[in-house]
């Protein structure tokens, strides 16, 4: 077994930029084809990157289903064997029964069903074989506590899987999360998790409770033909007990008021108000990309960046789009770093030369909630929704009008989305390439397929103006001829998968798994292709090397270029 030190983290602060994720649900009413669309981007700090598949399962009268700890978001807990990486071992899914990692321990154990449905796993539930959709964010919230056996078992990890184990809807998964909050206690961070089936979709927020022990939790149905974000703060605001698309625990009102965060004569409970500090990191972390999706979802609403504080209501909990989106737009609105604004973070002299967008953040960042009287900022950098620490994106859609195993679509993106190529799995397959559910992020390797993506998104930054433009003609290329396949792939299994289902599965698994394959084979061989051509700072091609193209004027001018030595006179530079 290998050995592992690290410190317990009992109670809990979230770094500047630890596990700091975007969500958004397109319901199908505002999207172009129809479908329920659920993303997320999962900005993990190089945390275990492997997508995996958990087969839908068997079991006897009595059995119990172990609850583990999760590292991610809220620290390593060793006295478990929870670790950023692994995130589970155990024989809950093939991929997950690494023999050579110590076998994660149960903080608890809960009920099991009779048979439970088999789903996509990440950091977070993904999707299930009955079209259910998680996204996730984490939020700050006033009590971060740790876990503990008896009192507090779940974090909204481990309630994302139950729900797809055992659900098929929206309202059932919110409903069961719901109980398994107040039944086994919750304990983290504040979490947003969007829920959507093909038909109707969810917000459900929680965070721990002061009395240590259940938890508290809200939901919130999305409009159809509308359009919801998040992006690492509470978006529930006021709670009607009468309102039938709000539902929230039973001892929500209860505790707040006890613990002096609300008082009936207040009015309606405040949500965000009464179980937060509002945003965290620094002001704008969360409300400036809320503010950008929405921009370029609705740009006639003509939103403002900028905001009285934290707890603005300028920025409404869903909206309807200017223009119903396709799936590729939601995966282009991933890409973004404020590109034309104020904001854009490809100019200025923290861009450099060629107008790289990622900051690196460092032990000067803040840290906490902005609402932290202690907290004191130096500085900060504006926080786009594509981020250099992002680990994987996925855009999910849901499909009415097509039986489970071809409507459930997960277009899964490995490493950062501004520089990835977002790869579709049907609901229905029952395996995932080898490449996928393999990934130590402390070691290079060619088998698997994250590295591939995470090595031409560090090797564009060496000149991103130019290789930027190269990753745009493979995104489009790729993408579009995964979008041109799936129609014949659709088209041929509808017509087999009623007689002949076992058939339709394998064809199902097999065409993604070589679709899959051959778009990875093609990165490394254009990650070999960027290497030449852009080598030593030229641009490179055979019979045509070391085409010296130097830097743009206006960095130029912004340099010391101009007073270097241009004669042999004493005091000139």
């Amino acid at each position: 077994m290998k050995a592992r030190t690290v410190c317990a983290v009992i109670l809990l602060l979230m770094a500047a930029t630890s596990f700091a994720c975007t969500t958004l649900i397109v319901t199908k009413g505002a999207s172009a084809d129809g479908s329920m669309i659920v993303a997320h981007s999962d900005d993990n700090d190089l945390s275990d990157q492997r997508i995996i598949y958990v087969p839908a399962q068997d079991h006897e009268p009595g059995s119990l289903r172990p609850v583990y700890c999760t590292a991610v978001a809220v620290g390593e807990f060793p006295q478990y064997n929870s670790f950023i990486y692994p995130r589970i071992v155990s024989s809950r899914a093939p991929a997950y029964n690494t023999k050579e990692y110590l076998p994660s321990i149960p903080i608890g154990m809960i009920p099991q069903v009779p048979h439970t449905y088999a789903y996509f796993d990440g950091s977070y539930g993904i999707m299930n074989e009955h079209q259910l959709m998680f996204g996730e964010c984490t939020d700050g919230a006033k009590i971060q506590i740790g876990p503990e056996p008896g009192r507090r078992i779940f974090y909204s990890s481990e309630l994302s899987r139950v729900a797809l184990e055992r659900c098929k809807t929206a309202r059932e998964a919110v409903e069961l999360i719901g109980f398994l909050i107040e039944e086994y206690g919750y304990y983290g961070t504040g979490e947003t998790l969007p829920v959507a089936d093909p038909n109707e979709a969810w917000i459900i927020e929680m965070a721990p409770s002061p009395e240590g022990t259940g938890g508290l939790w809200v939901a919130k149905r999305v409009p159809d033909g509308e359009v919801f974000v998040a992006a690492n703060q509470f978006r529930i605001r006021e709670i009607d007990p009468e309102d039938p698309d709000i539902l929230f625990g039973k001892t929500l009102h209860e505790v707040a008021e006890k613990y002096g965060w609300w008082k009936p004569e207040d009015g309606l409970l405040d949500w965000l108000r009464t179980v937060s500090l509002g945003e965290y990191n620094h002001p704008y972390y969360s409300l400036r990309r809320v503010w950008r999706l929405f921009s370029l979802i609705a740009p006639g609403m003509d939103l403002s960046p900028w905001v009285e504080d934290g707890f603005t209501r300028e920025y409404p909990f869903s909206i309807k789009p200017d223009k119903k989106l396709t799936v590729r737009d939601v995966m282009n609105l991933y890409r973004d770093h404020y590109e034309g604004t104020e904001f854009d973070l490809t100019k200025g002299i923290a861009a450099g030369p060629f107008g790289y967008p990622d900051r690196f953040y460092g032990p000067y960042d803040g840290q906490g909630d902005v609402g932290d009287p202690s907290r004191e900022l130096g500085g900060a950098w504006e926080r786009p929704i594509s981020v250099t620490y992002c680990g994987y994106t996925y855009v999910c859609q849901g499909r009415d009008w097509l039986p489970d195993q071809l409507g459930g679509l997960m277009w899964i993106g490995l490493d950062k989305p501004a520089d990835t190529c977002f790869i579709p799995f049907y609901a229905g397959v029952n395996a995932l390439p080898y490449s996928l559910q393999v990934c130590d992020t402390s070691k290079f390797s060619r088998d698997s397929a994250w590295w591939a993506f995470n090595f031409v998104s560090n090797w564009a930054g060496l000149k991103y103006s130019y290789m930027h433009e190269d990753i745009k003609l493979m995104q489009e290329k790729y993408e579009t001829l995964s979008l041109s396949r799936l129609q014949e792939v659709e088209s041929y299994v509808a017509g087999i998968i009623s007689t002949r289902p076992e058939k339709a599965v394998k064809y199902l698994t097999e065409f993604c798994a070589g679709n899959f394959d051959e778009i990875v084979k093609a990165w490394w061989a254009f990650s070999e292709y960027l290497i030449v051509r852009y080598n030593d700072g030229f641009i490179n091609e055979k019979g045509k090397m070391a085409q010296p193209v130097g830097y743009p004027q206006d960095w130029l001018d912004r340099t010391d270029w101009s007073e270097g030595p241009t004669s042999y006179e004493k005091g000139n530079k």
